[in-house]
C-alpha cells in the first residue's frame, strides 16, 4: 500500500528559481533563504527517501490562461517539460512522471467527486519549479523522485475555497491509500506567503499574519479552510490568497503531525517560507 510520508509547505517566487540557476546561494541577499531549505532537503534525502512528489502549484500563463483554466487538473503523463515563461527555459532537467499511479489518483478522484481536468502533456513553470531544487537535488539529467504535478486555480476567480482545497487532500490521503504497490509518498503545497503585487497596496507583507499561518497549518488546519477568499487576501494580500494550496497539502496528512522544520524570510515584496511536517497517528486530518 503506498502511504504518505512527508508533507512540505513552500513559495514559489519565481525570483528564487532565477537566483538558483545564477548561482547566488551565497550571496548576502539570498543565503539565508538557501539555508533555510537544507535541513528539509537533507531531511528528505536521508530519512524520507520519497519515491514519488505530488506537487500542489498554480501555472502563471504558460500552460493555462484565462479563456480556458481549469479549477484543478492533474498530470497523468510518463514525463513533464520544463516550460519556457518567455527568457528560456531554466537548466533543469524534465521530470519523470508515474503515469499508473497518476491515472490511480484521476479514478480514485472523480469516485470521490472531484472533477479533474487530465493532461497527458503538462509543460510545467516556476508554480512547480520553482521549490523542486530547493527539496530535491537534479542529477545532471535527472531527478531522484517522479513527480505527479497538481494544479489548483488561484488565478481566474471564482476560485476553489479553501475548504474544497481541504478536502481534495484528504481525498488525496484515501487515492493514495488505496494504491496496492508500496510507494512512499510526498506532498507539497506551494504558494505565497503574504504578497500583493499591484494597486495601492503593492508591497505588502503581514509577518505576523504568515507566522500564524505556518502555526495554524499545524494546529487548526481546518479554521484556516474556514476563512473566506476576502479575509486571506485582505491580510496577506491580493496574491497572497494563493496559499489555500498549502490547504490540500494539510489535508493529505493526518490530525496530529509533527513540525520538522520551520523557516520564514521576508527581505522583499514576499513573505517566503519553507515547512516541513510529519504524520504523527494514524487518525485522518
Amino acid at each position: 500500500m503506498a502511504k504518505i510520508v512527508a508533507g512540505i509547505g513552500s513559495s514559489h517566487v519565481p525570483s528564487i528559481g532565477r537566483a538558483y540557476d545564477q548561482n547566488k546561494q551565497a550571496d548576502p541577499a539570498w543565503q539565508p533563504l538557501f539555508d533555510g531549505y537544507e535541513p528539509v532537503k537533507r531531511w528528505l534525502e536521508e530519512e524520507v527517501k520519497a519515491d514519488v512528489v505530488i506537487l500542489v502549484y498554480n501555472d502563471h500563463g504558460t500552460e493555462f490562461f484565462l479563456d480556458r483554466y481549469p479549477t484543478f487538473a492533474l498530470g497523468v503523463a510518463d514525463s513533464y517539460q520544463v516550460a519556457d515563461e518567455g527568457y528560456g527555459k531554466r537548466p533543469l532537467p524534465d521530470f519523470p512522471g508515474d503515469a499508473n499511479f497518476s491515472e490511480h489518483l484521476a479514478n480514485s478522484l472523480v469516485a470521490d467527486e472531484f472533477d479533474m481536468t487530465l493532461c497527458q502533456e503538462m509543460a510545467l513553470d516556476h508554480g512547480f519549479l520553482t521549490a523542486m531544487p530547493l527539496l530535491w537535488e537534479p542529477g545532471e539529467n535527472e531527478w531522484p523522485v517522479k513527480v505527479v504535478p497538481l494544479l489548483v486555480n488561484v488565478i481566474q476567480h471564482p476560485l476553489p475555497t479553501g475548504q474544497r482545497c481541504f478536502k481534495l487532500g484528504q481525498a488525496l490521503r484515501r487515492a493514495v491509500e488505496s494504491y496496492p504497490e508500496d510507494l512512499r509518498v510526498a506532498i507539497v503545497g506551494t504558494g505565497g506567503l503574504s504578497h500583493q503585487l499591484n494597486g495601492e497596496r503593492f508591497g505588502l507583507i503581514n509577518e505576523e499574519w504568515d507566522k500564524a499561518w505556518l502555526q495554524n497549518i499545524q494546529d487548526d488546519p481546518k479554521a484556516l479552510a474556514q476563512l473566506s477568499h476576502k479575509e486571506v487576501m485582505t491580510a496577506a494580500g491580493a496574491e497572497g490568497g494563493e496559499v489555500i494550496m498549502w490547504l490540500v497539502m494539510r489535508g493529505a496528512m493526518t490530525e496530529q503531525v509533527k513540525e520538522r522544520h520551520r523557516f520564514y524570510y521576508a527581505p522583499m515584496t514576499t513573505g517566503m517560507a519553507v515547512l516541513a511536517l510529519e504524520n504523527e497517528g494514524n487518525t485522518p486530518a
